[in-house]
């Protein structure tokens, strides 16, 4: 899938090869997605900040559509993953950039605003206002223990080896069906109520048949084309590393960042329902220290930057108008 304007690059970054687009010209903004997206998933928000003056680069996250995904874990810790922003950078011959984030993409940014607070902007974050771990547990170990009672995703895809194969042997149904389960048009803790061992394609609902009002065949026959050659395992290893990069924020945890931060939020996304405490937007000031405006789209889920492109893509044109 392209866009007028955008160009497709590829380069050995930070040890791996790195694929990324770019449109524009101007203030550089980078976009990070999250799992199983790739930078088709920002195809509304290209467009519409390259045509508002800004070079904008969206790169497929380590592991993820187009960009190498090392076998081992261990090589998508807090170094790594933010290293990748970084380095990406240093390729362009950036000093800094503003980073916009959702997801595993919004952890790297924020990790890259501690670890090199220098590179960064400003930090938008988009449904993830900070880190979801909690001090007093490892996120795998606090998985497993919902896990005794019902499905949790992130306990299924600890063990390497079996959701892979379930997920790359069906990535079309897979992806149509978490895409679906995560949008506003269903209320994704629904997939908790099925017992455990269930395999999560199973547990995941029937997506209705596209083109969705938010998605096209197009847009999700090229996410599904970059994951039947890259399969999921890249992904997968986000979630293993999980305690690693736990452990590796101990250096920083209760550190708050630096940079303007704004906060771009849905009032149907799972992740602000279910993994950030009990009132995630007043919590958002104990995590960090410039925060400039915080916003809320109705009627989207979790894909909110494709459900709802409109209010987002104004919310981020006046959040960077702003800087």
């Amino acid at each position: 899938m392209d866009l007028p304007g955008l160009t497709h690059h590829t380069a050995r970054i930070n040890g791996i090869r790195t694929h990324w687009v770019e449109a524009g010209e101007g203030a550089p903004v980078v976009l990070c997605h999250g799992f199983p997206h790739t930078w088709i998933s920002w195809h509304h928000q290209i467009a519409a900040l390259s045509a508002a003056g800004y070079r904008v680069i969206a790169p497929d996250m380590r592991g993820m559509g187009q960009t190498e995904g090392p076998r081992e874990p261990e090589a998508y810790d807090c170094f790594q993953t933010a290293g990748d922003l970084a380095g990406l950078l240093d390729h362009l011959g950036l000093e800094q950039a503003v980073f916009v984030g959702l997801d595993f993409g919004i952890f790297a940014v924020i990790d890259l605003a501690h670890l090199h607070p220098e590179r960064v902007r400003a930090i938008i974050a988009l449904e993830n206002p900070f880190y979801a771990d909690r001090a007093d547990i490892t996120p795998l170990a606090e998985a497993a223990d919902w896990a005794k009672s019902h499905f949790v995703h992130i306990d299924y895809f600890r063990t390497p080896g079996v959701a892979d194969a379930a997920l790359n042997a069906e990535p079309r149904k897979f992806l149509e069906r978490v895409y679906y389960a995560l949008s506003g048009e269903y209320r994704y803790l629904n997939v908790w109520e099925h017992p455990p061992g269930t395999p999560y394609i199973e547990a995941l609902p029937e997506a209705p048949p596209l083109p969705w009002s938010w998605l096209t065949t197009e847009v999700m026959d090229a996410i599904v084309a970059d994951y039947e050659k890259s399969g999921f395992t890249g992904g997968l290893n986000w979630y293993r590393a999980m305690d690693l990069r736990w452990h590796q924020r101990a250096a920083w945890r209760g550190h708050k960042t630096t940079q303007p931060y704004f906060f771009i939020g849905s009032d149907r996304d799972v992740d602000l329902e279910a993994w950030h405490g009990d009132d995630p937007l007043a919590a958002i000031h104990d995590y960090h220290g410039a925060v400039r405006r915080i916003a809320m789209v109705p009627k989207a889920g979790h894909m909110m930057q494709m459900e709802a492109p409109g209010p987002v893509n104004k919310l981020l044109l006046e959040f960077l108008a702003e800087l």
